[in-house]
């Protein structure tokens, strides 16, 4: 019998499984267990945004929607980026609706990534960009930015164009940051958009939390080069939408035809009933999520002072709803190895940080994402962990 494996596309050998879920479906196992792992929102999605969904469905709206997205989603998320940030997108050939952001993302890369084009990716970071990268065919150059406060700055960004000269197509921007809640100023953005514009450069800007930035300003490459910029938003974050898969890109007119073509043939459309109910999301304001930022504040503060009092050295969060926390002396240096402990004898789960990339060994990511419950008990054994651990040094 012949081994198919061997003769699927070579590359795909070398793309890594999403560690994040594989550790997480591996705690889940283990009884009694304290989950500070997976990023999503512990509230159910807000009533009037399922009701929507279930009356659209009572109307019979499950029939095939427009490629693109719906006139009216579309509209609505025209209407929001410029009513709150001031960008201003064409919703009939600027905007582009995706199954969440995760697929926007993979469809960017894809549509602008020739073989040999390098893509830089700072990290910590989600550990999606480089995987979508090597799938398109590109080489991902991460960008290690933990000695510069977790931020990609202007003269870290001018050594790796320096370097690669031409071959870099686009460089990649989590604002805030998943793993460390960093958030980038306006002025922050500026300076570096300066050094790409007028290039054949794409700024591939991931703002799922956007809506979750809770001591800064908005800021992005969208508002100073929008011609160069591909931005991806959507519903899973901010209004407790994971399941609903749905999100959207914004980019100029030509741009957005060429990702429409990668989006068109790998989903066909979005479930239109699932379009509306994120309508309803836009068109009832922030009501909701400015409830749910609240809480997520005071989890934040929360968990950052008891970790504090527990040795750990923690990135100060602006924005989304991770602590990324550098690993005490006392503890196992090895991120690895220290979350299987941590799971096993405190029964409290989180990330290792060398899972977000280059700058993240030595780490630990921890969500808030979770009842307050739920976080002061786990604080509660992690403290009696660490206590233990430094016992026996």
């Amino acid at each position: 019998m012949v081994e198919m494996s061997k003769y699927m596309r070579k590359i795909l050998s070398d793309v890594p499984t999403l560690k994040v879920f594989d550790f997480s479906q591996y705690v889940s196992k283990i009884p009694g267990i304290i989950k500070f792992t997976i990023g999503e929102p512990d509230f159910d999605t807000p009533e009037y945004i399922k009701e929507a969904g279930i009356k659209s469905i009572e109307n019979n709206r499950t029939h095939y929607a427009p490629q693109r997205g719906t006139v009216g989603l579309r509209q609505a998320v025209a209407d929001t980026l410029a009513k709150k940030y001031g960008l201003h997108y064409d919703p009939a050939t600027e905007i582009l609706v995706t199954n969440g952001v995760t697929e926007g993302i993979s469809t960017a890369i894809t549509a602008i990534t020739n073989p040999g084009d390098i893509i830089l990716v700072p990290t910590p970071t989600f550990s999606i960009y480089t995987p979508d990268v090597m799938i398109a065919g590109g080489t991902p150059v991460e960008v290690d930015t933990s000695k510069t406060g977790f931020k990609l700055t202007p003269a870290l960004l001018q050594q790796y164009l320096n370097k690669y000269g031409d071959r870099v197509k686009g460089v990649v921007f989590v604002n805030p940051s998943n793993p460390t809640g960093i958030a980038y100023s306006q002025a922050e953005m500026n300076e570096l958009a300066a050094l790409i514009k007028g290039k054949p450069i794409f700024a591939i800007c991931d703002e799922i939390y956007s809506e979750l930035n809770y001591d800064g300003e908005y800021s992005s490459m969208a508002k100073v080069i929008p011609e160069q910029t591909i931005l991806a938003n959507g519903f899973s974050k901010s209004y407790a939408m994971t399941g609903w898969r749905i999100g959207y890109l914004c980019a100029p007119a030509k741009v957005t035809d060429l990702l429409f073509k990668v989006h068109a043939f790998a989903v066909t459309d979005i479930a239109t009933f699932v379009q509306d109910a994120a309508e309803a999301a836009l068109k009832a304001g922030d009501e909701a999520t400015k409830e749910m930022d609240a809480q997520y504040i005071k989890r934040r503060d929360y968990m950052y002072k008891r970790l504090t009092e527990m040795g750990f050295e923690c990135s100060q969060p602006m924005g989304a709803f991770y602590i990324f926390a550098k690993i005490p002396s006392f503890l196992d240096q090895d991120d690895n190895k220290l979350i299987y402990q941590l799971a096993n004898d405190a029964k409290v789960a989180v990330t290792a940080g060398s899972n977000f990339g280059k700058g993240g060994e030595g780490y630990l990511r921890f969500s808030y994402a979770t009842g307050m419950d739920q976080i002061k008990e786990g604080m509660d054994r992690l403290a009696a962990f660490c206590k233990k651990e430094q016992g026996n040094k």
